[in-house]
């Protein structure tokens, strides 16, 4: 048998035979679905929320540490030529 000749048996048998659903299996799918969906809902919103309070206290401690500022010297440099 070759390609074209197995391609139309399987069309037949498939055309012969009618797909049976479970009655609950869409009820079931639409179930999970929305519960996926609404936990990634939350798992999004919660890691918005975290990168912005993380952006939150990235900005205060900036402003008030000053990162930026060279810290004042601590010691005195030698006295010469006195």
């Amino acid at each position: 048998m070759n390609q074209p000749e197995r391609e139309a048996v399987v069309r037949e048998r498939m055309e012969r035979i009618a797909p049976r659903v479970p009655a609950e299996l869409p009820t079931e799918a639409l179930r999970r679905g929305s519960r996926i969906l609404r936990r990634r809902t939350i798992v999004l919103r919660l890691l918005w929320l975290l990168l912005f309070a993380a952006t939150v206290a990235f900005v205060v401690w900036a402003a008030t540490a000053r990162p930026w500022v060279e810290p004042p010297s601590e010691t005195t440099p030698p006295l010469t030529g006195w």
